[in-house]
């Protein structure tokens, strides 16, 4: 494989622009992530992909998208089907788990296709942090469950169904967003909780899925490990807790290097991640001067971090069968049952 870099960049808009092209071929970027400003329609998205995998040079890039449902999804009708939150299967989950963990990976295995079709082989998804009461709902209905068990059950459901239409699951926030008490968008949270405990809950979601391919990591301090810094740029954090005591091994990328969480110029946000082992920087706004400084602040995959990547490329080359009518049918009812049950409370 020619030299990539390590990071992923969102785009200014729904067509590539002469700047922006130079630059992916320039710099040759691991992916590329889309959101609603990228999105208009079906052969526009198409097209936007092709041209941005040609500038890049080869099929070997990931192309992301926050695809969870409810609240969290970039494709909305009539550009993509409406999707229940995680909650909503968490509330089938209590009454029948069973059904739930099968209706949950059925209709994670129709959004596959949905974004395959798209040229899309990456979802930011499923949330595995795992809620507590009294912490901030940027978490909320985003969450499978309030059990390390239900989450990790309905979790591992959505994260086998998008492999299995060879979508790559990215888990997240990696070790755990689901305690802190701000949104990481906003502000930087801090979470006081003895690693202990952590250990016990927060992190446990994580390390039951440690197997899956790639995961996202959280813009939360954790003071009883390293009080000094957040998940996402914490040496100490990403050897001791993810690829130490989670035991994850897949593609690890920061969160968004936008966010208010974070501090300092581009670069030397880029540069604080890759540094705390992170193997890839994710920059989502489309700021053209701020990709360029993300860019220079990383290096080229070599070693670990380019066998984690091209493991994760390794899921888009593999479909397996699935019934589409039976999947629509249970989305169908998944989204009536939603609404009924929002209609009640």
């Amino acid at each position: 494989m020619a030299s990539r870099a390590a990071f992923i960049c969102g785009l200014a808009g729904p067509t590539l622009s002469g700047d922006e092209h130079r630059f992916l071929s320039d710099t040759r970027p691991a992916g590329i992530i889309l959101f609603t400003r990228n999105l208009e329609h079906h052969d526009q998205i198409r097209r936007l992909v092709a041209e941005a995998r040609a500038a890049i040079g080869g099929d070997d890039t990931l192309v992301l998208i926050d695809q969870e449902g409810g609240r969290v999804q970039r494709l909305r009708p009539p550009l993509g089907r409406a999707l229940p939150p995680a909650s909503a299967y968490g509330a089938l989950y209590l009454e029948e788990p069973e059904k739930a963990c099968r209706d949950a990976h059925l209709v994670a295995r129709l959004l596959a296709q949905d974004l395959k079709d798209l040229g899309i082989d990456t979802d930011c998804v499923p949330v595995l942090d795992l809620p507590v009461a009294g912490a901030h709902q940027i978490i909320g209905d985003r969450a499978y469950g309030e059990t390390v068990a239900q989450v990790v059950a309905l979790g591992g459901a959505v994260a086998d169904g998008l492999i299995a239409g060879g979508v790559v699951p990215v888990i997240k926030h990696i070790p755990g967003h689901g305690r802190a008490g701000a949104d990481s968008h906003l502000s930087l949270p801090v979470v006081t909780t003895a690693l202990s405990e952590l250990e016990g809950s927060d992190f446990a979601t994580f390390r039951a899925l440690a197997h899956l391919p790639a995961a996202m990591t959280a813009h939360v301090v954790y003071s009883d490990i390293d009080e000094a810094h957040p998940a996402s740029t914490s040496a100490k954090i990403t050897a001791q807790i993810i690829r130490g005591h989670i035991a994850f091994e897949g593609l690890l990328m920061s969160d968004d290097l936008g966010m208010k969480a974070l501090a300092g110029p581009m670069r030397a946000r880029a540069e604080a991640v890759i540094a705390a082992g992170s193997d890839l920087a994710l920059h989502c706004n489309g700021d053209f001067g701020e990709m360029q400084a993300v860019a220079a602040g990383v290096p080229a995959l070599s070693g670990a971090a380019l066998r984690r990547f091209e493991n994760a490329l390794g899921v888009t080359r593999s479909v397996t069968p699935y019934n589409r009518d039976a999947a629509e049918f249970v989305l169908e009812g998944m989204l009536v049952r939603h609404a009924s049950t929002r209609e009640s409370v």
